[in-house]
Order: C-alpha cells, then sequence, then structure tokens
C-alpha cells in the first residue's frame, strides 16, 4: 500500500540526479563495450548531513550543534539512493554477449535472452520487435532508495527520468525486475518474495516495460510507450509535491483562535 505524503522525510520536489561515468583512456575492448553508469539520487542543496556529521556523532561527546567547515556539509544535497545503468555499445569493443557474461550474473541472464552468443548482436526474435533507431541496449540493472523514501512511487519516477537521458541512440531498454537490496533482518517466505517482486515489476511496467521473457522486460524508445508512462508519472509525482506541501503548510500554520484575557 502506497504511503501518504506525510509520511515523505523531505520535500520530494527537492529530489534531482547526479549522473557519473568514469573511463580509463587505454584501450579496453571490455571497457567500450560496456559503460556502467551511476546515478546518485540526491535530496536538497547546500544541505549538512547531521548523520554523518563527526561533531553530531562524536561517541565521546557529541556535540549540540555543527558551525564551521564541515565535511557533511553537502553541497548537491544529501544522497538518498543510488541507481545502476549500464550502455552496451553492440558495434564497438568486443562481442556484447561476452562482455556482459564477464561484467555480472544478472547482465548475462540478460544477454542470454535478447543476444546471440555467437555474434553479439540481438536475436532474430528480438530484432523483429525493435525498430532500427540505435545501435545500443541499454539496462536498467538497480535502482534503490533510502528505507524512509521507499513506498511512494519515487522509484518509476526516478528510473523514467534516467531514461530520457540515457535512451538517446539505444535500441532497447531492458531490465530484469528483482529486489535490489533486503532491509536487514527481513527473512520473506516464498509467498512475500512473489509478492513484493509482483509489485516491483508492476512499477516497471508504468515506466512502460513488458515482459519479454524469463522475467526478462524490454522497453522499445522508438514508439510513444517511453514518453507515455514519463508524462503520467511526472503527473503522479507533482501531485505527490502538491500533498507534500500541503501537509507542510498545515502543520506549520498556526493555531487561530482567541487569546485567553
Amino acid at each position: 500500500m502506497a504511503k501518504s505524503a506525510q509520511h515523505l522525510p523531505g520535500d520530494p520536489s527537492q529530489l534531482h540526479l547526479k549522473y557519473i561515468y568514469d573511463h580509463g583512456l587505454q584501450d579496453d575492448p571490455h571497457e567500450q563495450t560496456v559503460q556502467e553508469w551511476e546515478i546518485s539520487i540526491r535530496h536538497g542543496y547546500e544541505v549538512h548531513d547531521d548523520k554523518h556529521c563527526p561533531v553530531l556523532n562524536d561517541p565521546d561527546s557529541p556535540g549540540e550543534y555543527c558551525e564551521g567547515d564541515c565535511a557533511a556539509f553537502e553541497e548537491q544535497g544529501v544522497e538518498v539512493g543510488r541507481m545502476t545503468f549500464y550502455r552496451i555499445r553492440l558495434d564497438q569493443g568486443m562481442n556484447a554477449w561476452w562482455a556482459m557474461e564477464e561484467q555480472s550474473q544478472e547482465l548475462y541472464e540478460i544477454a542470454e535472452v535478447l543476444l546471440d552468443q555467437d555474434t553479439g548482436y540481438f536475436t532474430d526474435e528480438v530484432e523483429q520487435q525493435l525498430e532500427y533507431v540505435g545501435t545500443d541496449l541499454l539496462v536498467m540493472d538497480r535502482v534503490a532508495l533510502d528505507r524512509e523514501w521507499r513506498g511512494h512511487g519515487l522509484g518509476p519516477v526516478l528510473a523514467a527520468e534516467a531514461i530520457n537521458r540515457l535512451a538517446p541512440g539505444c535500441r532497447a531498454v531492458t531490465c530484469s525486475p528483482g529486489i535490489s537490496e533486503r532491509d536487514n533482518g527481513w527473512k520473506p517466505d516464498e509467498g512475500e518474495w512473489n509478492r513484493v517482486t509482483a509489485q516491483i515489476a508492476a512499477a516497471w511496467e508504468k515506466v512502460g516495460f513488458t515482459l519479454y521473457k524469463d522475467n526478462v522486460y524490454l522497453l522499445n524508445p522508438a514508439t510513444v510507450v517511453p514518453e507515455e508512462g514519463r508524462a503520467a508519472l511526472r503527473a503522479e509525482f507533482k501531485e505527490l509535491c502538491t500533498a507534500w506541501r500541503e501537509f507542510a503548510f498545515t502543520a506549520v500554520e498556526p493555531t487561530r483562535g482567541t487569546p485567553d484575557a
């Protein structure tokens, strides 16, 4: 069940994304084929991160407040989650099937479904479902929010925005829905695990992903589906922001009435 806006730890309109991509200068075929994009989900600007402040969290003599130059001061806000995307260059470097197999088990399982092992290109069956609008494959590998930010439908909103920035030049976007991180102490039975996994899959369907085969989902960037999904998610996000502001205003509004004589 979705949480109400009042349970958010801060103004959702202050969320923003920071993209991080790092590569060397050497001629590395694997690095040319697999581009790893880390995206930091951040909240606010010029924020003091109380949870990581050495003054406020000093085990010997914690201070009541922090002033001056502090390592916990975050000019670009506080990180509240992360996303990982891989852009697979099917026409550069090495055979993309083998490159994905080298990168991780998760990418290997996607490669087995979508790519031809011998050529490193999309299988004929996948080719038939895609327009030729690019040569790359974009893999949404991980989307994880801090616990207090979960349950508000923010994952699909953030993922859709990231896809909008990273997908140009890609012929397909794919993901394999699953649980990115487990909360400490959470030991679900099979029924609970399946229920949560189904909820995650439903969230990615709102972005525009559809099941292709073996828990591998596809999004065709040449169709109107990605933009329609993003527009609907943005509308929901706007409503969430409005609801939060209304609650925040009500919470701080002074009580009206006649003062005691």
